[in-house]
């Protein structure tokens, strides 16, 4: 999901870490304030007060209001650390995160109740049936390229399935941090929801205790780390990755619709998002055609100098720019290529056949660099797909149904969006998440609802009928009668 921020390390059986330090004297010294943290919300949670429908919908409410009382505030911390246009933002955390709550909000309260199944006619008479319970005190660890969205809509999840949670927003993103940490306890109950800010100590020393789940956004190292501390207690784990989600674009497709859909994906959020277009696989015969397309989708876009442009975000760092830059030294640049370290810009970037194994080609950009490469087929670009790690999102644009459904069946990925970008996102019915290194799990809907419940199995019989079939002593004719029941 994002690339690797400084590595967090495995916590010790007795909570502490290796090698970390801070301030305060490293995660050891952290302790105290998280054990407090916790005695409260497991003594919250055992009370049973996250329990009733009533309260789980009243801190839906509450992310709602923040998220429409506080959203001038919301939207001037997105552009403080990413450079987001009030549209953008807007757009992309503010409406999406809404409604992602609202659908929660309208369905809990039938997703809620017991599910019926059908009985075996060795149970009969009686009845089975599976409810929701919650896990108790899960952990949403979130990422700092949709710092709001990919903090608020796990946590709303956690909350609808009656969770008390900690919400550690990214460090990368220390405005946004700011405002979830200020601002989430005035709008959820504070008794069960609690923010923790901090870097690597903090995190190392946090991921030290027993969480009942463990939601994480991220890159796959740090997913690694937070897997590894998860196991210490067999806490079960949600990791949304990410990798290089390809796009392929084959002599069918409608190129100038390819293009500004590929450029309007590729580029919000100045690329770094985990479902951009990593790279282009395009027919030989018309990846010509396709790069002239993508750079006037951009001149429309961005206009000639999109540094001017109120539309582009900015890198989030100077670390994470200096690594961008560092991939440009593969391929021919035919659009963009600009680069201002000071202001946190790089131009919108097309590069055009770099080397397959550059660092271009094996790294997540996560950026405004689009990589293109010609293929003879869409068979080829299947087999180029199939010898990389499995993509958390995969596009294909094509007016051949074939070529479609040959995409969809011979490849793997989160999920494939067939002739536009990741719209699929919006789409609360489908599931998001990763397959192998692009992830673990996933959310949206209901299935965010599930990720943070346990489906507990319930069956029920009365009394008043107790045939002696299953009971000792055994004989053949209850053999033959049990073996027509199972």
């Amino acid at each position: 999901m994002t690339p690797a921020e400084p590595a967090l390390h495995v916590p010790h059986a007795n909570g502490g870490a290796r090698g970390a330090a801070s301030d305060g004297g490293g995660p050891a010294a952290l302790g105290p304030r998280i054990e407090a943290m916790m005695g409260a919300l497991r003594g919250t949670f055992e009370a049973g007060r996250t329990r009733p429908l009533a309260w789980r919908l009243a801190q839906l409410d509450g992310i709602r209001r923040l998220l429409v009382e506080r959203e001038g505030e919301v939207l001037d911390a997105l552009a403080a650390d990413l450079g987001k246009s009030r549209f953008e933002g807007t757009i992309t955390e503010v409406a999406y995160t809404l409604a992602e709550v609202d659908h929660l909000a309208k369905k809990l309260a039938s997703w809620l109740r017991p599910e019926r199944v059908p009985m075996s006619l060795l149970a009969q008479p009686g009845k089975s049936y599976v409810v929701r319970e919650p896990l108790g005190v899960v952990l949403v660890m979130s990422a700092w390229n949709y710092p709001i969205m990919l903090a608020l809509i796990p946590l709303a999840g956690a909350v609808a399935a009656g969770n008390a949670a900690v919400v550690k927003p990214s460090e990368v993103a220390p405005h946004t941090s700011r405002l979830l940490a200020a601002r989430l306890p005035e709008y959820l109950d504070p008794g069960a929801v609690r923010v923790w800010e901090g870097g690597v100590p903090e995190t190392t020393a946090l991921l030290a205790e027993r969480f009942d789940h463990i939601f994480y956004t991220g890159n796959g190292h740090v997913g690694r780390v937070v897997m590894t501390a998860a196991a210490r207690h067999l806490t079960p784990v949600t990791l949304e990755l990410g990798g290089k989600s390809p796009a392929i674009v084959d002599a069918t497709a409608d190129l100038t619709i390819a293009a500004r859909r590929i450029a309007w994906s590729k580029f919000t959020n100045a690329g770094q998002t985990c479902v951009a277009p990593d790279y282009v696989l395009a027919e030989a015969s018309i990846k010509p055609a396709l790069l002239a397309k993508l750079g006037e989708e951009l001149l429309a876009f961005y206009g000639p100098d999109p540094e001017k442009s109120p539309d582009f975000g900015r890198i989030v760092n100077a670390r994470h720019h200096r690594r961008l830059a560092g991939l440009l030294g593969s391929g021919k640049v035919v659009h963009g290529g600009q680069l201002d370290e000071a202001a946190r810009y790089i131009a919108p970037t097309i590069v055009d056949e770099p080397a397959p194994d550059s660092p271009l080609m094996s790294d997540e950009i996560f950026g405004p660099i689009l990589p293109v490469l010609g293929v003879p087929s869409v068979d080829d670009a299947i087999r180029f797909i199939n010898r990389r790690d499995k993509p958390l999102a995969l596009y294909v644009f094509s007016s051949d149904a074939a070529a479609q459904q040959a995409v969809v069946a011979r490849t793997s990925s989160g999920a494939v969006t067939i002739n536009h970008g990741f719209l699929h996102m919006s789409v609360p019915g489908l599931p998001f998440g990763g397959v192998g290194p692009s992830g673990m799990g996933a959310y949206h809907g209901k299935r965010t609802l599930d990720t943070f419940s346990h489906q507990k199995a319930v069956l029920q019989k009365g009394t008043a009928i107790d045939p002696p079939l299953p009971y000792p002593p055994f004989s053949e004719t209850k053999l033959r009668w049990l073996r027509r029941l199972l």
